[in-house]
């Protein structure tokens, strides 16, 4: 092993017990989307500790940068710092968990507490292996990440700075623990919305034949969508469908006058997504036609999948292996959305997936599941690998 590695893991076993403390602060203070003012506050006092130079960036993001002062590339690394609206469980799959929210309602129940504090011990270490590097790190860390709420706002914000790569890590509970993955091209889904709002004749519940019913048209549109989905999406190409609401009417003997169906589908090739999208409007126009209603649409959105670049792929499954053989492994893309390809849409880079699952030691609960939880031992790992991908790039 290179010198430079023995002194990466050197210093990573130092700041590991501060990596865990961060960790365990940040998931006591769980704060919602542009709400995240203690998580800020201690992220900020976090750098002013070192005496990097910051930007804070509307409403609760931070950039902090650390400058060698020597030509090189700029590095972006992220982390998200959000939490979820959700109550958190006592206990994790086997039984109590180490630390706890101290929010009634909200938890860090999707790992984006262990990515700022590992974000925090890279930061720690890089700044004291500084005189090993070139070029100038950049420290991001994003409110707002489950509701897309700080991205545009952050990125405006890196514009003047001219990145060249980025680095992102989120822990995964579909992952072994302690393994990574960093497999090229897409890695997350994109997502886009259904919503479809039917209006038709209100009545009373008796004459269905004097009304236009919404609650109808909706059903017979999800067995329309149903076969035509199955029918045009392209065989090769992997796009989920997930109606998850579908409201109308308030009384039994009541036809409403309107019925609101919604959900998403998720895709990993931005065109079936957008096929996906047309095909949603076609049929709901068609078949409101036959019901003699009428179909409204929501607000359109669309996020393209999050895509690897192969080569930033290949070199940080490199050095990560190099440094911590074992360690990487396959992983299946996994079908949530995240905010950060945003980043990678702009910047050439990666998004790591960090394994959590052990389930016989109480890890692996899924995402968005108030029995979420990490074993702390894994942020090490992640720390390691953000700064082993930094040193490979801007390394003297």
């Amino acid at each position: 092993m290179t010198e430079r590695n023995q002194e990466i893991l050197k210093l990573a076993a130092e700041y590991e017990p501060y990596i865990i403390e961060c960790r365990r602060r940040v998931h006591t203070f769980a704060e919602l989307a542009m709400h995240e003012n203690k998580t800020h506050a201690f992220i900020l006092e976090e750098i002013k500790k070192l005496g990097l130079p910051y930007e804070e960036v509307p409403t609760t993001s931070i950039i902090a940068k650390l400058d060698t002062g020597r030509p090189g590339k700029v590095l972006a690394l992220r982390a998200d710092i959000d939490a979820l609206p959700l109550a958190e469980s006592e206990e994790n799959l086997a039984g109590p968990r180490t630390c706890h929210s101290e929010q009634a309602e909200t938890c860090h129940a999707c790992g984006h507490d262990a990515h700022t504090a590992m974000l925090l011990g890279a930061m720690q270490v890089l700044t004291r292996m500084k005189d090993e590097l070139n070029g100038t790190v950049l420290f991001c860390f994003e409110e707002g990440e489950e509701p897309n709420s700080g991205i545009d706002a952050l990125l405006a914000a890196l514009e003047k700075y001219h990145v060249d790569l980025c680095w992102g890590i989120h822990v995964y509970a579909g992952l072994e623990e302690n393994k990574m993955s960093i497999d090229p091209g897409p890695c997350m889904a994109g997502a886009t919305l259904i919503d479809v709002t039917f209006h038709g004749k209100s009545g009373h519940g008796s004459r269905p034949d004097l009304a236009a019913s919404p609650i109808f048209c909706g059903a017979n549109f999800l067995n329309n969508l149903s076969v035509a989905f199955g029918q045009q999406i392209g065989a090769g190409k992997t796009v989920t469908m997930g109606i998850t609401m579908f409201h109308g009417g308030e009384v039994s003997n009541l036809i409403p006058d309107s019925a609101r169906l919604q959900g998403s589908y998720r895709f990993f090739d931005r065109d079936e997504g957008l096929k996906a999208l047309a095909l949603t409007k076609k049929v709901a126009k068609d078949t409101a036609d036959i019901h003699n209603c009428t179909a409204e649409f929501g607000p359109e959105f669309l996020g393209g999948p999050v895509v690897n670049e192969p080569e930033c792929s290949q070199v940080a499954q490199r050095v990560i292996e190099e440094i911590m053989p074992g360690t990487i492994v396959h992983c299946e893309p996994w079908f949530a959305g995240e905010s950060y390809r945003l980043f990678l849409e702009r910047y050439t880079g990666v998004f790591a997936f960090l394994g959590i699952k052990n389930e016989e030691a109480g890890y692996g609960a899924s995402h968005h599941n108030n029995r979420f939880d990490l074993n702390e031992a894994v942020l090490k790992t992640g720390a390691v690998a953000t700064v082993r991908y930094a040193m490979e790039w801007l390394g003297r």
